[in-house]
């Protein structure tokens, strides 16, 4: 078949190219809804934290926190983590849609050929060549005949259904664009919220091990009291069960440690039983991501980009729908030979060819397509609330995690104090208890009352880190919207 033969201007095919480009795209065009930005962060006013560290921009925000086994780690989330995969695997199925939509801009061509050999009731079946099978004579031979066609059809897009078809396909590739992003920002926050929780276990078990050294002395302080008549033996019995529930609270560290590494082996994609993280001291940095503006939030947060993508693919959908109002024009040509012999199949005497275009349209439908655009409208209506939610949310989160480092930060500086008090007031108790001046009692009593402290410090160090890890996610990680592509090269 010629490409010529198929495409002369002819009939409504020339009509066709005429109208094309004057055709319209019903439905509304698409405009960012408002949704509701505060002026600032009321969190962030007239606050300032000490000796702030700006997190480095772009994915490799965790670098703010100087260790170098969580960079490690936090790299293999891109390599391994199973759930950014499937995100990343449903980002490729979107864009593949929407190129697919993009095909329906342009002709469908298809070819055929057949040869057919007929025989008449009660003879023999023959083969191509016409010779009978199982040596049987053939009573009645029809004739052969051949083809050769191929045939074209090209649906105009004149009230622009497939251009909002693809428009809605597009934005819903680039949402899931924003979604994948949005997965790895929440898998490297997770991982680096264990990797904090594991340390301050570290710390906790490192605090016991002390506390543990510290109730050995005191148990054999009162021992040598007992031996000396001073003290009686209830004294040594109490040191002794305050060092073995202190050890015993200090192996059941090991709990939730063992819980934190498969919790971190999964997120980087490794079997549990395969991953270890070795024991090591916390950092000092207490990172803190510098706010800005609360409109810029709009553009820097992954999941505010996919729920205002969502919104464009829903109004795109309202022109599908509009669409469905105005017939439709298909253009068809056709080209091909037929004839009884194989040989000189391809003369002009041998060709046919068609060419035409339809028309076709609903006149009465029982008001299905009104139904249609009204539940197209309603769709988009959930996708913009859906949106605002999402900016709402976006603003609670920095508010709150601004909020919790500011509280913590002051709490932190109250706690310090608490603890060295405390530290100093078992030390005075223990001396007095050597003096013979206080009961056991008043010794346990200050020594719990800085154990009790010590964890509390740490409690507030973990809090810090923790929302300043939430802060960096709530404010994007570093991530803008520039950095979104629905269509890959």
């Amino acid at each position: 078949m010629s490409i010529r033969t198929i495409f002369r201007p002819r009939g409504v095919l020339w009509i066709a190219l005429v109208v094309l480009p004057a055709g319209c795209v019903v439905g509304p065009n698409y405009h960012r809804p408002s949704a509701p930005v505060p002026t600032q962060f009321t969190a962030a006013e007239g606050w300032k934290p000490a000796e702030p560290s700006e997190p480095a921009s772009g994915t490799n925000w965790w670098t703010a926190y100087s260790d170098p086994v969580l960079d490690g780690l936090e790299q293999q989330i891109d390599i391994s983590n199973q759930t950014l995969k499937q995100a990343e695997a449903a980002w490729r199925q979107a864009v593949a849609a929407a190129q697919a939509a993009g095909a329906g801009l342009y002709p469908t061509l298809d070819i055929s050929a057949d040869a057919l050999r007929s025989h008449a009731a009660g003879g023999a079946v023959t083969t191509a060549t016409g010779s009978p099978l199982g040596g049987s004579t053939p009573r009645s031979v029809g004739p052969k005949s051949f083809s050769l066609a191929a045939s074209a059809s090209w649906e105009l897009d004149i009230w622009g259904k497939i251009r909002r078809t693809i428009e809605s396909d597009v934005a819903i590739a680039t949402a899931s664009d924003a979604d994948l992003a949005a997965a790895r920002l929440s898998a490297q926050a997770a991982l680096a919220t264990d990797y904090v929780q594991l340390r301050v276990i570290d710390e906790e078990k490192h605090l016991y091990d002390e506390t543990v050294q510290s109730y050995e002395r005191s148990l054999q302080i009162t021992q040598n009291q007992y031996n000396a008549g001073v003290v009686a033996k209830s004294d040594v019995i109490t040191a002794q069960a305050q060092l073995q529930g202190t050890q015993s609270q200090q192996i059941a560290l090991g709990v939730l440690r063992a819980q934190l590494e498969h919790a971190i082996a999964v997120l980087i994609g490794k079997p549990p039983a395969e991953f270890s993280v070795a024991e090591a001291p916390l950092g000092a940095a207490i990172p803190v991501a510098p706010t800005g503006v609360p409109s810029s939030l709009l553009e820097r947060r992954p999941d505010i980009a996919a729920a205002e993508r969502q919104m464009a693919a829903a109004n795109a959908q309202i022109g599908v729908a509009i669409a469905a109002y105005f017939p439709d024009l298909t253009l068809s040509a056709a080209d091909g030979f037929s004839g009884a012999a194989l040989g000189g199949l391809l003369k002009t005497a041998n060709n046919a060819w068609s060419l035409g275009g339809a028309i076709t349209g609903t006149l009465f439908d029982f008001g299905a397509r009104k139904y249609q655009v009204q539940g197209a409208r309603a769709a988009y209506d959930q996708t913009v609330a859906a949106y605002r939610q999402t900016v709402l949310t976006a603003f609670q989160q920095v508010e709150d995690e601004l909020a919790a480092l500011r509280i913590l930060e002051q709490q932190y500086a109250v706690a310090e104090q608490t603890l060295q008090s405390a530290d100093e007031a078992a030390r005075l108790t223990l001396n007095e208890y050597k003096a013979g001046t206080v009961a056991y009692t008043s010794v346990v009593t200050a020594q719990v009352t800085a154990l009790n402290a010590a964890l509390s410090l740490a409690s507030i160090r973990e809090g810090r880190l923790v929302a300043s890890i939430s802060l960096i996610q709530a404010l994007g990680g570093g991530w803008s919207v520039q950095r979104l592509s629905a269509m890959p090269g």
